[in-house]
């Protein structure tokens, strides 16, 4: 897969083994009652809350938390929260884009601020990373649902923009417009994914020296540990050399 697919499997493989279990089920659980009270509580007529539910089933969040969270939604205590988007580069001149959810926006961004300055990096104005990525919807199988030639034809024929296959599974693309249509397309002809979400996919990757990757990692490590950080998107690739150092 792509550099950033990779990247993403490692962080998330890490982050399993290092984050706090009831920390990352309420990130979890704030991003499907933030997509049901945006849009229907169906996660059938809600795409945004279909992958936050599938999301929330590869961590093995309890069915129970899973439903609390869709009725917490439309109750009349619901708590509001406000989705912001944060720019900014760290060292090596990587670019990242922060996506959050808060009820208190001054915290938010002083709290973002200090784990960019803390790392080595600096934020930026809005819009000063983000042109250089695209917006798009990413729908994930594993490799044994198709073969490469079929998932790409289904894809095709769903309305995707491209796929990317190898051993490790298929990742399918598509315009932001198009996402609920195509994941739902493909979903009903392999089944649920692996994943699925909407994306800052950078355009190009730039490469760092090990050090400097490190020194990258610990930044997103530092950012994706504030309470209200959902996400972190990068522009950079990680050698091949200090790839496998993480996965050993």
């Amino acid at each position: 897969m792509a550099g950033h697919s990779q990247f993403k499997n490692i962080m998330h493989r890490k982050g399993r083994v290092d984050a706090v279990r009831s920390k990352l089920f309420g990130k979890l659980a704030r991003e499907i009652t933030v997509a049901a009270k945006l849009g229907l509580p169906d996660p059938a007529m809600n795409a945004r809350l279909r992958a936050a539910i599938i999301a929330a089933r590869a961590e093995n969040v309890p069915k129970d938390n899973i439903e609390r969270a869709i009725k917490k939604a439309s109750g009349a205590d619901a708590e509001s929260y406000d989705e912001i988007r944060y720019e900014g580069y760290g060292p090596g001149g990587a670019a990242l884009i922060v996506e959050a959810q808060t009820d208190n926006r001054n915290r938010t961004a002083s709290d973002v601020r200090s784990a960019f300055t803390k790392s080595g990096g600096s934020l930026a104005e809005t819009g000063a990373v983000s042109f250089m990525f695209d917006h798009v919807g990413v729908v994930e199988f594993d490799a044994k649902v198709a073969d490469a030639d079929t998932m790409l034809e289904a894809a095709i024929e769903a309305g995707a923009d491209d796929v990317r296959s190898d051993e490790t599974g298929h990742e399918v693309t598509c315009a932001q417009d198009a996402y609920g249509e195509v994941s739902k397309a493909l979903e009903a002809r392999f089944g649920e994914p692996r994943r699925t979400a909407l994306v800052w996919k950078a355009q190009n990757t730039i490469e760092v020296d090990d050090e400097t990757g490190e020194k990258l990692l610990r930044l997103v490590e530092v950012i994706e540990d504030q309470d209200d950080v959902q996400n972190v998107f990068v522009n950079f690739a990680l050698s091949d050399a200090l790839m496998e150092k993480l996965q050993g």
